[in-house]
């Protein structure tokens, strides 16, 4: 019988937000806060949560409180397969993830002591993605 994580782990990847967070998390940091991933994809805490939730289901995420925040973050994957499947969206074209990508550096680049302290879709983001050149 098929291991149902082989399943799970390609259904989590195949939706695009899942798909954006996960490259994000390879490529512009391995940790990022719900409130984070919201203002970089532009989506409502419950969507953001459920997305991460099914990438942390599939075994392709670890989460961690501290204080109000929940960050998640790439899971160390040691099976050949998951490995692969991890590398396969790493080597995806980066010219599909540049504006989520800039999203997220900027985001990133509000920060204090490498922690999120800005709750989403603050003041502070918006006047940072406004002045922000495109």
């Amino acid at each position: 019988m098929m291991d149902e994580r082989y399943i799970d782990s390609l259904k989590a990847l195949s939706e695009p937000n899942r798909l954006r967070l996960f490259w994000l998390l390879l490529h512009v940091d391995e940790c990022m806060a719900v409130a984070e991933a919201m203002d970089v994809i532009g989506d409502t805490q419950y969507n953001v949560s459920r997305n991460l939730k099914m990438l942390y289901r599939a075994g392709l995420l670890s989460h961690q409180k501290k204080g109000k925040w929940v960050y998640y973050q790439l899971k160390e994957q040691t099976a050949p397969h998951c490995k692969a499947l991890v590398d396969s969206v790493r080597f995806l074209p980066k010219d599909d993830f540049l504006e989520v990508a800039r999203r997220c550096i900027l985001r990133l680049s509000l920060r204090e002591n490498n922690e999120c302290v800005l709750g989403a879709d603050s003041a502070i983001w918006h006047e940072k993605i406004s002045q922000s050149p495109l």
